[in-house]
């Protein structure tokens, strides 16, 4: 792709300093800001979970880019967007919200550390939350970049169903991995993520709902793989090489001292 990565869509489970430090929070508020002061334009995404305060971190509602209804398991689903500012990274983030989904203000586990029966459908509906909202932005992406678990499904979604869109006909993405990956899912993943043209065939991975499965699925339909930690299970490292994908390693000292991100702007403009 070369000197034409000119916009970097960065969609985040966790954002610092919306959610407390972590190695994909951290990654999820500073690597954005690298990459914007290296000249790309960039748009950062994350779920609005209970537990961010509205008030202390200035969110308001964009009304013109809420007001769909996301249809999950034949249920209508309100899609609610909401954006902040890091002033000091001179940073917009975008937040998918809905009642049902994210007011809680766990994560994605309750207070005796359960992961949440719904988990499944929440990732649905913020991949198609963000994608649906890029559309309205009118804003075309020449990377993708999908951190922590619940973005996992929207590979999958580009590649099978907004494929054909304009505003994503020349995307790439790039998946990094974490050791954030869920265990069992309570749903049936393989029929919750059927969507468009989506079949079976599409989805060999998912004979079983585990987080493995998701990570394998969105590493089946992305461009790159970055390991962003090392923590990452060997079963996902030897499934991303079989794929053969282009592989960013995990670099300890690059990330201690920042250089990750011109290492992350060279994997993105060698895609």
């Amino acid at each position: 792709m070369g000197d034409s990565t000119k916009r970097v869509l960065f969609v985040n489970s966790e954002i610092f300093p919306y959610l407390p430090e972590s190695e994909i929070a951290n990654i999820g508020r500073y690597l954005p800001q690298g990459i914007q002061e290296r000249r790309k334009e960039i748009r950062s995404f994350m779920p609005r979970y209970g537990c961010i305060n509205e008030r202390k971190n200035q969110l308001h509602e964009v009304i013109r880019l809420s007001g769909m209804n996301i249809v999950i398991d034949d249920v209508d689903r309100p899609l609610v967007i909401k954006v902040a500012s890091i002033s000091s990274a001179r940073m917009q983030v975008y937040f998918i919200d809905n009642e049902d989904y994210f007011k809680r203000k766990q994560i994605d586990r309750d207070d005796d550390g359960v992961f949440f029966k719904d988990n499944a459908e929440r990732a649905v509906f913020f991949a198609r939350g963000v994608l649906e909202t890029v559309k309205k932005l009118r804003w075309a992406p020449d990377i993708i970049h999908c951190q922590g678990w619940i973005t996992q499904v929207l590979p999958l979604y580009l590649k099978k169903v907004y494929k054909d869109d304009p505003i994503f006909a020349s995307s790439k993405i790039v998946l990094s991995l974490y050791g954030d990956t869920p265990g069992q899912f309570d749903e049936n993943l393989g029929s919750l993520v059927k969507f468009g043209d989506i079949t079976d065939a599409d989805i060999p991975d998912l004979g079983e709902s585990t987080g493995i499965n998701l990570a394998k699925t969105a590493a089946r339909y992305s461009d790159g793989v970055i390991l962003g930690s090392e923590d990452v299970a060997p079963e996902l490292k030897e499934y991303c090489k079989e794929l053969s994908l282009p592989l960013l390693e995990y670099n300890e000292e690059s990330m201690k001292d920042g250089s990750y991100i011109d290492a992350y702007n060279n994997f993105y403009e060698s895609l």
